[in-house]
């Protein structure tokens, strides 16, 4: 009756994406497609796991570009928060200027994940967190004992706020009332890099200490 994490690195600017599934009756969620659709679909496959749904922590292409490839291979439905879906339909005019012209359409999402939506993987709930700041639609999704963040927080540091949409306010709040209010051993997912802990980040990140001034 585990919950396992499984990460495949993805994309041009290698990105995070995640199986999570239960062990027992192989249901599970992606958590990310930001690239090499194929990559993601065959750690599925090698894991026999029957995927209901592909959640985007927000809508930066680098962690959107194999939407469609995924959905389409796997039959699942894409969620996404409402406030990045102005994100989401310039995702692929954004990924041309950092990769070129051959960047794959992304379609409109099977439905909206919102604060306190509540995602069933087989006998486990996982929560959604509201936390934009990265960007207006940015969320975290909490599970027992993990969450992921997204590029709301990294092992040292947290999502940047100078791109459009995003919000250094925002952001402050997003992480010192919502993810810092999680147990220290939760295991933080970022979207990008190392696995770390809340405990850790409280402790060690300097932009957590910041938010606490």
């Amino acid at each position: 009756m585990l919950l396992r994490v499984e990460k495949v690195i993805v994309g041009p600017l290698s990105s995070n994406s995640y199986l999570v599934y239960d062990s027992d009756t192989k249901e599970g969620i992606i958590i990310d497609a930001g690239g090499d659709g194929d990559k993601i679909v065959a750690l599925v496959d090698s894991a026999g796991v029957k995927v209901g749904y592909l959640c985007a922590t927000h809508a930066h292409f680098d962690h959107v570009l194999a939407v469609d490839y995924v959905r389409d291979a796997l039959g699942c439905k894409f969620l996404i928060h409402k406030d990045d879906m102005w994100l989401l339909d310039v995702a692929t005019k954004s990924a041309r200027k950092y990769i070129g012209d051959d960047v794959p359409n992304i379609s409109e999402p099977d439905g909206y994940l919102y604060d306190g939506f509540v995602l069933n993987i087989g006998r486990h709930l996982l929560r959604v967190l509201h936390t934009p700041g990265h960007t207006p639609g940015s969320v975290s999704i909490v599970g027992d004992g993990f969450v992921f963040t997204g590029d709301t927080l990294f092992a040292g540091t947290v999502g940047r706020t100078d791109f459009p949409g995003g919000n250094a306010e925002q952001l402050v709040d997003s992480l010192s009332k919502k993810l810092m209010s999680l147990p220290d051993d939760y295991v933080v997912y970022p979207g990008h890099g190392r696995p770390t802990t809340i405990g850790a980040e409280r402790r060690g990140n300097p932009f957590i200490n910041l938010t606490r001034r």
